[in-house]
């Protein structure tokens, strides 16, 4: 369901938020494209200021943020074994958050509704 929060949101923003999601999940397989959404949503974060898709940006960002942690502490774990449960949850999670944020920008919801 499309709503207006009397902000205009262009075809092109959409088009962005859309982008970052594929790069994000190319950076599954290679971590640069991660890297390049991340900036792109820190970079045209004010373009989409009080539109439904600010709530994306933040979804992709804390996607980036929080999936680098649990990578570094996958990474230092590993030895352990343990650190390769934590790398496939990781992976799992990032699969899970790239797919919902896409059928949410599809149907042109905020991942976080307004209370």
């Amino acid at each position: 369901m499309k709503e207006d929060f009397n902000c205009a949101t262009t075809a092109t923003d959409k088009k962005i938020t859309f982008i970052v999601y594929i790069l994000q999940a190319a950076g599954l397989f290679v971590g640069l494209p991660l890297i390049a959404g991340v900036i792109i949503n820190y970079v045209k974060r004010a373009d989409v200021k009080g539109s439904w898709l600010e709530s994306h940006f933040r979804w992709q960002i804390r996607t980036f943020w929080f999936s680098l942690l649990f990578a570094f502490i996958g990474i230092a774990t590993y030895i352990f074994l343990i650190g390769y449960f934590i790398l496939i949850a990781d992976g799992i999670w990032m699969i899970y958050r790239i797919i919902k944020g896409l059928l949410y920008l599809n149907e042109e919801r905020e991942m976080y509704p307004r209370s």
